[in-house]
């Protein structure tokens, strides 16, 4: 896209409110363009998540529950 054709463009407007609308829009397109590039994520490594979660020593044991369905 040619920058001249954008300039040329914008000084055709001339209403002040026209004006400041296409301010707004070019700071919500710079805005997205910044978060796009946050988005983008690594995949993750292997073992990225240890130590995150600590899981209870009875972990395997038979929930109370359930004890009228166990044998």
């Amino acid at each position: 896209m040619n920058d001249q054709l954008i300039i040329s463009k914008i000084q055709q407007l001339h209403s002040t409110y026209l004006k400041q609308e296409l301010l707004f829009f070019l700071d919500y397109l710079l805005t997205k363009q910044h978060a796009d590039k946050k988005l983008i994520k690594k995949p993750p490594q292997f073992g990225c998540a240890k130590g995150t979660f600590k899981l209870a020593e009875d972990f395997d044991e038979p929930l109370e529950d359930f004890k009228n369905y166990m044998p």
